[in-house]
């Protein structure tokens, strides 16, 4: 029986030579294309296609000290993963944005001390050439400061809370955001305004409640204000607190959409209906948001330029440029239930 032959791989030689040029030409115009004349970088390109070269990425990665991937750091549990769809928004957006330059996304998850400590082993020994930080909260200072030190390339999603001037991030503007649910509310006569704000750790939590100290001015009522985790029973056990508090609310503003759906559904429970007794309106503008019984009047985050905007940031940061911040205006979206 006849043994099939296998032709050995092509090299950078077999390219060379058949492109009619240098060992190093070929080099160039694999590491892009620097340096190389038009007629040079056809005819490499032509001989790699007719040869079948392929690059050998463990061997490159080791010449070009890269990993070729990138993190992106979810510091939240994984139950939160899959209850918050903005994740899967942002991380989608993020693999395209990427997919482009032929870089992999890798998933972290670091919600836990022991993920947190297993994450920066991993990220500070070089297994990826820069971090897309999602969700970070000040009170998990530790890994974020491990990634600074390490001199890891990493931009956040959203202020990073304390370290505002060592890291590049991108945001949304929170404040201007919950200044126009606010001023939409009061102008259409709400005048009991209470908010079920974010965790006091994150920049959109802090920011969102920021801009509803300063609305409320002189008639800010702290009985008015409870915190949530950003997850729809959260925003329910607020609600609940609320509404034990008192009945004079006509209107709730929840700093995200999950919380803002969670609240409606103590307010139904309790007889109470939306908006005609209580107005309620949300932050995010998820998909679930727009299927809630009323809608739900939100802020629209376009996480999909957020994601966009911070690959674009980590690749200049990775090439050696300085971090540098976006903030992106918000949209408010005007819906039934206020």
């Amino acid at each position: 029986m006849t043994q099939p032959t296998h032709r050995p791989r092509p090299k950078i030689d077999d390219v060379a030579a058949e492109a009619g040029v240098s060992r190093g030409t070929v080099s160039r115009v694999l590491n892009g294309g620097h340096w190389v004349s038009p007629s040079a970088l056809a005819a490499v390109n032509a001989a790699i296609k007719k040869t079948g070269y392929r690059v050998n990425p463990h061997a490159r990665n080791l010449a070009t000290n890269r990993a070729n991937s990138v993190a992106f750091l979810l510091t939240e549990t994984q139950e939160r993963l899959f209850e918050d769809p903005n994740f899967a928004v942002l991380m989608r957006g993020a693999a395209d944005a990427l997919a482009v330059h032929d870089i992999p996304l890798v998933l972290i998850m670091a919600g836990t001390d022991d993920e947190q400590r297993r994450a920066t082993d991993f990220l500070t020994a070089g297994h990826v050439d820069g971090v897309l930080l999602i969700s970070s909260h000040g009170s998990r200072k530790g890994i974020i400061a491990d990634i600074i030190a390490a001199g890891v390339p990493a931009i956040a999603c959203g202020v990073p809370l304390g370290f505002e001037k060592k890291m590049g991030y991108v945001a949304a503007d929170d404040y201007e955001g919950a200044r126009d649910v606010l001023r939409y509310l009061h102008d259409g006569g709400r005048q009991r305004i209470a908010t079920i704000a974010g965790p006091a750790d994150t920049s959109g939590g802090t920011r969102r409640l920021e801009a509803y100290r300063d609305h409320q001015g002189a008639d800010l009522d702290e009985t008015l204000i409870v915190h949530g985790d950003y997850s729809r029973d959260s925003g329910a056990k607020a609600m609940r607190e609320l509404l034990n508090r008192t009945r004079e609310i006509d209107a709730v503003f929840a700093a995200n959409d999950l919380m803002a759906l969670g609240a409606m559904d103590v307010l139904r429970d309790a007889g109470l209906t939306t908006p005609g007794d209580v107005a309620v309106v949300g932050f995010d503008d998820i998909k679930v948001s727009q299927e809630a019984a009323p809608p739900l009047t939100t802020v629209r985050q376009p996480f999909d330029r957020i994601s966009e905007e911070m690959v674009r940031l980590l690749l200049d940061v990775i090439s050696g440029k300085r971090p540098a911040a976006v903030t992106i205006p918000t949209e408010l979206v005007i819906r039934e239930s206020a």
